[in-house]
């Protein structure tokens, strides 16, 4: 007998991060994998499940243009309570902190099934920081009932939450495994760019800073200032290469053609899949962000990040001393950018390689947790 297990999810970060549970779910003893995608991200999400080489089985297409927070989780109730009645998995994974995420364990939990939360446990203790996710992981845990806690420290919060430990497995965070697995894949087989990428035109010989931004809390204001600073840094630095993937949300894309079109050192180029996101990493001298995983993936493999945000839910990355928070403050990101490329005793300092996050083998940590929970639940049922 196997036990139906079900994966949802919506956005890029989810599927960069579930991937690799998904390849290992699929070969899993005792376990059929249903993955579900709500296509939050549609374009980017496919993407990143064409380079791990899986397809979904559940495809909800829930998005409309210009949805609000509201009407996306309205639609997601509805097609995602279908989808649990077609399927009717032994349980429901949902990763981390997006609306998907939430909305997907809550239509599970008003089917009383259980629900399983990768990435559980991360915390800023500011609900409106990131917002919506701080609200979505707690919400999100709150109802799940196998909790997979990347680090001791996210353990410890689940625990001062009141989850019972014997609920929480600490595994390490699965982007690890995602990222150890692409950058295995591309040194066996020599990968790189090809030559109509946007990335070959890149120059080998020329330091190169890599750029992501996408977080609501940074619309408006926040995304102005840090293009204010790009345009600063390229103005001030015209030897450096500034690559910036823009994000497809029309909110980021208005902000940033709209200040940093016609520099020409500045490439704006279209979200990449994730084996160029990882060849762009590797080249990076470093990387400014606001995303959660760049903050896991980049110091992994020695990568200076500062961090487009004021508060972060990943703190042991602040420990090693390689990832520095600098907010959207112009003036802040302009110094602490230049340091970094003016001053070789700082990129020194925050070039080592720190990885709090596991060794590449969350994934299998998780399967088979998941293996064990479901034999005894099923055991446990037959005796009542």
């Amino acid at each position: 007998m196997s036990f139906k297990v079900m994966m949802v999810f919506g956005t890029r970060p989810e599927a960069i991060k579930m991937a690799p549970l998904a390849r290992v779910l699929r070969q899993w003893p005792g376990i059929e994998l249903n993955i579900c995608s709500t296509g939050q991200h549609r374009e980017m999400l496919k993407q990143v499940l064409d380079s791990f080489e899986l397809a979904v089985d559940e495809d909800l297409q829930v998005m409309t243009q210009g949805q609000t927070l509201n009407g996306l989780s309205e639609q997601l109730l509805e097609h995602l309570d279908s989808a649990y009645e077609r399927v009717k998995p032994d349980i429901v994974l949902v990763h981390g902190d997006t609306t998907t995420s939430f909305i997907a364990a809550l239509a599970a939990f008003n089917r009383q099934l259980p629900i399983g939360h990768v990435e559980a446990g991360l915390r800023t203790g500011n609900l409106r920081a990131p917002w919506p996710e701080e609200a979505n992981r707690h919400l999100t845990g709150v109802i799940a009932d196998l909790h997979f806690a990347p680090t001791q420290k996210n353990e410890d919060n689940l625990l001062h939450e009141g989850v019972p430990k014997a609920n929480i497995e600490v595994t390490g965070n699965t982007v690890i495994d995602a990222l150890v697995w692409m950058r295995n894949h591309q040194q066996a087989t020599q990968w790189h760019p090809a030559a109509d990428s946007p990335l070959a035109v890149l120059d080998e010989d020329r330091r190169m800073v890599l750029i992501t931004g996408h977080r609501r809390e940074n619309f408006g204001g926040g995304f102005r200032n840090i293009c204010l600073a790009l345009a600063t840094l390229a103005e001030r630095y015209p030897d450096v290469q500034f690559v910036y993937p823009v994000h497809l949300n029309p909110q980021v894309q208005i902000a940033v053609y709209s200040v940093l079109s016609n520099k020409p050192n500045i490439y704006l180029i279209a979200p990449q899949d994730y084996q160029h996101f990882v060849w762009l990493m590797g080249r990076a001298h470093f990387i400014l962000t606001d995303s959660g995983g760049i903050q896991e993936e980049a110091p992994a493999i020695g990568k200076p990040v500062l961090v487009l945000r004021d508060v972060t839910e990943r703190p042991s990355v602040l420990e090693g001393g390689t990832v520095l928070l600098v907010g959207t403050d112009t003036d802040r990101i302009v110094k602490e950018a230049s340091l970094l490329l003016d001053d070789p005793s700082t990129f020194e300092r925050m070039s080592r390689v720190h990885c709090p996050f596991g060794d590449g083998h969350a994934s299998e940590r998780i399967a088979n947790r998941l293996g064990v929970w479901l034999k005894h639940r099923e055991a446990a049922g037959k005796r009542a």
